[in-house]
């Protein structure tokens, strides 16, 4: 059974003093476009193209891991070409993505309330700063780390290299993401996890990661976060 969030949060030691969120999956709707992007860089390339749910998985993984799982055929001497073509597909797609319902307007109450937030994605830097440009949201952060800047996922270095640039400890960050990736991340970072149900991994998948709290929209993440953000 999933665990949703509900009530009021606890005593101070509860609070949170940072909310570190995945991007894709989790704030932004692109779970579809990234699969599209790698099944059709595997057809492309005349490679076996992975079932949806395989390709889906990878999601919030660096791309060179995200690539070896979903296509284990590919070839190193191919590498190159696949990721031109997933650059391809995916940038076509990209402009067209949105935002999950009430994502933007819970990132400004945060922001509004002082409450510190950070982005820890698997997608490039070059990505991620493309997507902040398109969504108008770099000023909301304090920081963001990303896959190909260090350790991807589930490695805790983002969470880890984070907290010391904000001087948190781990233990009053929450980790927020669609995946397993995101979880056990934060699980090896000391963090606190939540899980949305909306994103890539299916439920039972993050169930078994065993985070403080699963969601199943953006309003029961609000209704989670809210009572547990340190004041400002």
């Amino acid at each position: 059974m999933s665990r949703t969030a509900v009530g009021p949060g606890g005593a101070q030691s509860d609070r949170l003093a940072l909310v570190v969120f995945d991007w894709d999956g989790t704030l932004v709707d692109s779970t579809s476009a990234i699969t599209d992007a790698i099944c059709l860089s595997a057809a492309d390339l005349g490679l076996p193209v992975p079932t949806r749910e395989r390709a889906s998985h990878v999601i919030g993984l660096g791309l060179l891991e995200a690539i070896h799982y979903a296509v284990p055929q590919i070839q190193r001497a191919q590498m190159p070409a696949f990721i031109e073509r997933y650059r391809h597909h995916f940038l076509k797609r990209d402009e067209y993505l949105m935002p999950f319902d009430g994502v933007p307007a819970l990132l400004a109450e945060l922001a509004g309330l002082g409450v510190p937030l950070a982005v820890a994605t698997g997608k490039s830097r070059a990505g991620l700063d493309r997507a902040l440009v398109q969504t108008g949201w770099g000023r909301l952060f304090a920081t963001t780390r990303c896959a190909d800047e260090g350790a991807p996922k589930p490695d805790p270095w983002m969470l880890h290299d984070i907290c010391e640039e904000l001087d948190v400890d781990p233990a009053r960050l929450v980790m927020i993401g669609d995946t397993t990736h995101d979880l056990r991340m934060a699980t090896a970072a000391g963090a606190r996890s939540v899980a949305v149900t909306y994103g890539a991994h299916p439920v039972a998948e993050l169930e078994a990661c065993a985070p403080e709290a699963i969601v199943r929209s953006v309003g029961e993440l609000r209704d989670w976060l809210l009572p547990r953000v340190a004041p400002a």
